[in-house]
């Protein structure tokens, strides 16, 4: 049997952005992320005059997810861009990642959030764990009616980022698709 799959938004549990810098959990180390855009100069060089980035990380946070025993996915806006600037942090390999392709921050009607039918299309019936800050009943809902396979929703507060409790969790549930079913 395969291993489940960890779909991981970088924005909230591994970047916890909305922590203030004073209470910054421990551990974290800041990177400086050249944004892309800018306008052309008089010269009609593009120049970026967009601030770089903020983005905090815990290196820890890269081993941990390793030791989990789930194949590690990017379900981010990050995209393939997590691969070139956040994994080195982290200490992770090149990760595949979700191409949110025309969905991309698109909100839905239904109130779904934009990452759930990608996130339940990529996964095709596999059992899966998504950490992300910005889940709802809806999705929940969602990965119910649409997903043939074990799935765990796992919010994470985007003011302490991951911890060792959401690891636990992680860890616990992964335990419990290896479990051997039981007869009656």
């Amino acid at each position: 049997m395969s291993r489940p799959l960890l779909f991981l938004d970088v924005d909230g549990p591994l970047n916890p952005y909305a922590a203030k810098p004073e209470r910054l959990p421990e551990g974290y180390t800041t990177l400086r992320v050249p944004q892309s855009g800018g306008a052309a100069g008089e010269d009609g060089v593009l120049s970026s005059r967009r601030r770089p980035l903020r983005v905090w990380l815990n290196p820890e946070h890269g081993r941990s997810l390793l030791r989990l025993g789930y194949e590690l996915c990017w379900a981010t806006t990050w995209m393939d861009d997590a691969n070139r600037w956040l994994a080195p942090v982290l200490g992770l390999p090149e990760l595949p990642f979700v191409d949110f392709g025309e969905a991309l921050l698109q909100e839905r009607p239904d109130g779904v959030h934009w990452k759930t039918g990608p996130l339940v299309e990529y996964a095709q019936g596999r059992a899966f764990a998504w950490v992300d800050d910005e889940q709802s009943d809806l999705d929940r809902a969602y990965v119910g009616a649409c997903h043939r396979g074990a799935a765990l929703l796992h919010h994470v507060n985007p003011r302490i980022g991951l911890r060792e409790d959401d690891f636990g969790d992680l860890a616990g549930f992964a335990r419990l698709l290896d479990a051997p079913r039981a007869t009656g």
